[in-house]
């Protein structure tokens, strides 16, 4: 439950575009822009694969003190946190961009430029979130800007492959007085997430005895079972609306062409914008896998096939609504930086969803620009407008926090 907001959107909007040091802030982010782009660059080069986010980690951190966070610190967990506190009277609101990026150690993670175009693993995702997060505390710097409402400054650990969001659940964890939570991932400035897509993740390990695949002919494989089980999820039919998806990602095992195998391997995915269609789909899924080492079993008369199922990764659904006042101030930001563009409400997968999964009003925002191939060595970044993302940002944040002695907060403190 949440006590009225103190003002209304519109009301902070107002106050924000006809102060003069508000403008001034704006025109400073975007002559930032070739600056906050070359810190891009730099980021994304700092290998961050998950699980071993320390360097870039131990980067982020050196930059927060150089912008005044003399307090921040590393968690428990490997985030980056430091506190920046308002007047006292306001809310308190957690700014997050994850630090680690999907390629395992060892990647070339260089970054090559292009006729103005950036190509390198990690430069758009999240790379660019995290240079946006040091714009703005460079132009809070830079204009002694001081908020109504705190503001935890987050880097986040754990946000890609099987991280399982353990960083924001350490930080929901560490810090449970949150009354809003705003996460920097992606690019597109008129795209905000206000609905959590989902996921559960699992490894499944079909066993058995093994042997020649001649002399040893008639005992049940492994792999023979998985074949069956995928076979089966392949089949499955889901909703498209709310949208629930799966897919086997990974398969391994045997050890020979001629063995028959004694163990095999697969990583099944499900997602669903809803809970319920999630437990559905997978209820159906673990069925089938069931199923599959029953038949395979019943096919050579044996019960030595088993399946061992390890849940990995669980990843909760949410939703903040589009008439609460986080959202309101979001989609307020974009009008603003960009008149006239169509604006998207989307459902993600990102550091949102542990927050709104909980009921705390979340959003994830984009840092600007434009790119693609995402989670691949092909990926790209181009800086369109790149400047829009940080300007957005910090409308946004100054509507939900307050600016001392210009707007009140519109983000009410929770109750309780």
């Amino acid at each position: 439950m949440q006590q009225a907001a103190a003002t209304s959107v519109e009301t902070a909007f107002d106050a924000l575009r006809e102060n003069p040091t508000v403008a001034k802030i704006l025109a400073a982010l975007e002559a930032d822009a070739a600056r906050t782009l070359a810190e891009q660059r730099a980021l994304a080069e700092i290998p961050s694969p998950p699980f071993k986010e320390r360097r870039r980690a131990e980067y982020f951190l050196q930059r927060f003190r150089e912008l005044g966070l003399a307090d921040a610190a590393i968690d428990s967990e490997g985030n980056v946190v430091a506190l920046r506190r308002g007047s006292g009277r306001g809310p308190r609101i957690a700014v997050v961009s994850h630090l680690d990026s999907v390629f395992a150690e060892g990647t070339d993670v260089s970054v090559k430029e292009a006729d103005g175009t950036l190509h390198g693993p990690g430069i758009g995702d999240n790379a660019r979130g995290l240079a946006v997060i040091l714009s703005l505390l460079c132009a809070f710097k830079a204009n002694s800007i001081e908020t109504v409402g705190d503001i935890l400054w987050v880097g986040s650990v754990g946000e890609e492959e099987l991280g399982n969001l353990r960083g924001v659940r350490a930080l929901l964890r560490d810090h449970p007085d949150l009354d809003g939570f705003v996460a920097i991932d992606g690019l597109k400035v008129t795209r905000i997430v206000n609905q959590a897509t989902g996921s559960h993740r699992y490894e499944i390990i079909f066993s058995g005895p093994g042997g020649h695949s001649f002399s040893a002919f008639g005992l049940p494989s492994p792999i023979h079972a998985m074949g069956r089980a995928i076979a089966g999820i392949a089949e499955l039919q889901t909703l498209a609306d709310p949208k629930t998806t799966f897919t086997v990602g990974t398969v391994r095992g045997g050890t020979s062409v001629n063995a028959i195998a004694k163990e095999a391997r697969m990583a099944l995915d499900l997602r669903s914008n809803s809970a319920d269609a999630l437990l559905q789909l997978e209820g159906k899924a673990l069925a089938i896998v069931q199923q599959a080492v029953a038949q395979e079993n019943a096919r050579w008369r044996s019960d030595k096939i088993t399946a061992e199922i390890k849940l990995i990764g669980d990843r909760p659904a949410g939703m903040t609504p589009q008439a609460t006042p986080i959202i309101e101030a979001a989609h307020r930001a974009v009008t603003a930086v960009a008149p006239g563009a169509a604006v998207e409400f989307a459902a993600s997968s990102t550091d949102s969803n542990l927050a709104m999964s909980l009921g705390i009003p979340a959003v994830t925002i984009g840092g600007g620009g434009e790119g693609g191939g995402q989670h691949s060595l092909n990926e790209w970044y181009r800086p369109t407008n790149a400047h829009l993302g940080p300007q957005n940002a910090l409308l946004t944040l100054l509507m939900l926090a307050g600016f001392a002695g210009v707007s009140d907060p519109v983000l009410p403190r929770r109750a309780g």
